[in-house]
């Protein structure tokens, strides 16, 4: 199986195509509107061989199954956290209600009451929506 690190904020398939005297890959518009990532910024890309129709390699490993099942969801993706999920985050800023903002897997924002930028709060998600989850501290670092 495929080990994908806490900190990846996206994941997507793109082809590579050939531009003037470079390659680029296309960024699919939904990781934008997400905020996955931000036009004009630099990430660190990470490249799988894709084993799908058309290649020669006609075995699938486990790993390429699990992300061709991934690249099949149609729609926006879900939420990177459930309910009753405990984790550490890194409040980045305060709302403006006064509570903690942390960002996690592909820009998706947790607010946690009663924190301040720096802190690192072990919480625990509370309730999930597709745009924010709200999360209460359990412990401290």
């Amino acid at each position: 199986m495929v080990e994908i690190p806490e900190r990846l904020t996206s994941l997507f398939s793109g082809t590579v195509e050939a531009e003037n005297d470079r390659f680029v890959i296309e960024v699919p518009k939904d990781e934008i509107e997400f905020d996955a990532v931000e036009a004009g910024q630099t990430y660190r890309i990470g490249v799988l061989p894709h084993h799908g129709e058309g290649s020669s390699d006609n075995e699938s490993s486990p790993e390429t199954t699990e992300l061709a099942a991934i690249d099949r969801e149609p729609g926006p993706p879900s939420p990177p956290v459930d309910e009753g999920e405990v984790r550490t985050v890194t409040i980045e800023s305060i709302g403006d209600q006064g509570d903690g903002i942390a960002k996690v897997e592909r820009g998706y924002v947790v607010i946690v009451p009663e924190t301040e930028p720096g802190e690192e709060p072990t919480v625990e998600i509370e309730r999930v929506t597709q745009n924010v989850a709200f999360a209460a501290v359990v412990g401290a670092e």
